[in-house]
């Protein structure tokens, strides 16, 4: 049987690398550094977890009517990935506008403000 699947997309600085707890946890890891690439993934084959930034789009960076560097992953999933369990880390300023992401009928396992540590991180891995 094959390894579980985790993609993590880091796109900052703040991004925290867990490598060797996921490795403990028997997850393949597969890093990418834009939602694109993470999106050419999930389409080849489904994945188990996702680890994401969120970025709060205060502006129209994000294309269409998207309020957020996600929306469109999550929208993704629900056709090419439906059981990826998703952990999205935001920072201090960031997380209260995770709430736009409700837009998307698509439930994430679980939101961590940064900077999150491996416990917390271990808690949604155990939470299968």
């Amino acid at each position: 049987m094959p390894s579980p699947i985790i993609i993590t997309i880091v796109e900052s600085i703040l991004f925290p690398d867990y490598s060797g707890l996921y490795q403990h946890y028997n997850l393949s890891e597969r890093r990418v550094n834009s939602i694109r690439k993470a999106l050419a993934l999930v389409k080849k084959q489904p994945v188990d977890f996702i680890v994401v930034e969120f970025f709060y789009a205060y502006s129209t960076n994000y294309s269409g009517i998207y309020k957020s560097n996600i929306e469109v992953l999550l929208v993704s999933l629900i056709k090419y990935s439906p059981k990826t369990k998703v952990i999205v880390l935001a920072n201090k300023k960031e997380i209260k506008h995770v709430g736009v992401l409700d837009a998307v009928d698509y439930p994430l396992h679980g939101i961590l403000q940064l900077p999150t540590s491996s416990d917390k991180i271990e808690a949604l891995l155990d939470n299968n």
